[in-house]
């Protein structure tokens, strides 16, 4: 099972010493984080995607192109790519291009963002936002898939003989997840073509988690891709851990109550209640992410949001290490018991996606080339 750590990007003010950090030394602190995750030994870092502030990831492709030259062995992904405001043509382009740069060590999740003005800077209409994610991640499917696409849709310019570059590693697209907190249609969309589905329950109650999981291992089931067992799921997740439990709570309530999202709300007790955030010692964490499996069956991707809300660079990095030394390698021993041999443990890796396509005769040169209908030819 992959375990990691995603980034939502907020510069917010460290309510402890009045400091808040500009935009370049945010970028420069995500990028260390990242860094060091990877020298941890974590399998996955992702960021999100923001056009606003107070966040500062507004290039996610730019982050993880830079970071695949920087890190060895952790995969680079996504916690959101804007599929309703991003051109499909410029999502195809940009993550071939960093599946290509990493050798394939990335994946991306496509999400619509909760950001509603993003769509008008865009040229969007938020109330087309379901209508988008379909229609566009249509297109993004076969500008991969395809080596020249003619194609007409409600929301861009028709496409005549257009050929997306680079084309995929070997041949493969990507490996995509969609995520959705609250839209069964997203789940639906996941379950059709066969992807993963990422429910990133930060702010929910695991029931609410259970029925948009439940809901895309019966679809994923029923369009054949699999027993709804074997579907690849996802949980979005956060804490903040110290040796002794009382220490963590002292330390992290001046940032829980004044952070952008949830201060000034339930009272931090409410809240770990009523959501996976979890506050207190590793084992707590431990005791608390152990129980996720037996609402959502065996899944293969938890990632852990830990660098918000105005936590100091040394705090984040002190995280990452907890949840490495102590509290991953107790959750990977709990979540592989009672693994069925044909449930994957993992999403697949771009060589298992090589392997699969190979034994269907669809990858590298086995892939048969789409015509130009103007001019009759193929690349």
């Amino acid at each position: 099972m992959q375990f990691g750590i995603f980034t939502v990007s907020d510069v917010t003010t460290d309510p402890t010493t009045g400091t808040t950090p500009d935009d370049t030394q945010r970028v420069r602190d995500i990028l260390t984080i990242a860094e060091h995750a990877d020298q941890a030994g974590l399998d996955v870092f992702a960021t999100g995607e923001h056009h606003n502030p107070p966040f500062v990831a507004s290039s996610p492709t730019t982050m993880l192109g830079y970071l695949a030259g920087r890190t060895k062995h952790i995969t680079l992904s996504t916690s959101t790519t804007l599929i309703t405001t991003n051109d499909p043509v410029r999502i195809a382009e940009e993550y071939a291009m960093l599946q290509v740069i990493s050798d394939g060590r990335m994946d991306l999740m496509m999400g619509r963002g909760n950001t509603g003005p993003v769509y008008p800077w865009f040229g969007q209409d938020i109330r087309q936002g379901v209508n988008l994610a379909i229609e566009n991640y249509a297109l993004v499917r076969q500008l991969w898939e395809n080596d020249v696409v003619n194609w007409q849709g409600k929301f861009r310019t028709p496409l005549q003989g257009f050929t997306s570059t680079p084309r995929p590693l070997d041949g493969v697209p990507p490996f995509v997840w969609h995520g959705s907190i609250r839209t069964p249609e997203i789940a639906e969309q996941a379950a059709y073509y066969g992807d993963g589905f990422l429910h990133n329950n930060i702010f929910w109650p695991i029931q609410h988690t259970e029925q948009m999981v439940g809901l895309y291992r019966q679809r994923f089931e029923h369009y054949g891709h699999g027993r709804a067992d074997q579907a690849i799921v996802g949980l979005g997740g956060q804490f903040f851990a110290r040796k002794n439990s009382q220490d963590a709570i002292d330390e992290f309530r001046p940032y829980f109550d004044n952070a952008p999202v949830y201060g000034h709300g339930p009272s931090m007790e409410d809240f770990t209640t009523q959501t996976p955030l979890t506050v207190g010692s590793p084992q707590q964490v431990i005791d608390r992410y152990a129980t996720m499996k037996d609402h959502v069956g065996h899944y293969q991707r938890q990632l852990f949001l830990v660098d918000h809300a105005g936590l100091p660079l040394k705090t984040v990095l002190e995280q990452i290490d907890i949840l490495a030394e102590d509290i991953v390698p107790e959750l990977r021993k709990i979540n592989d018991e009672g693994r069925p041999a044909d449930v994957p443990s993992d999403p697949p890796s771009h060589a298992d996606r090589v392997a699969a396509a190979m034994a269907a005769g669809t990858a590298g040169s086995d892939h048969v080339a789409a015509e130009d209908e103007w001019t009759g030819a193929s690349v």
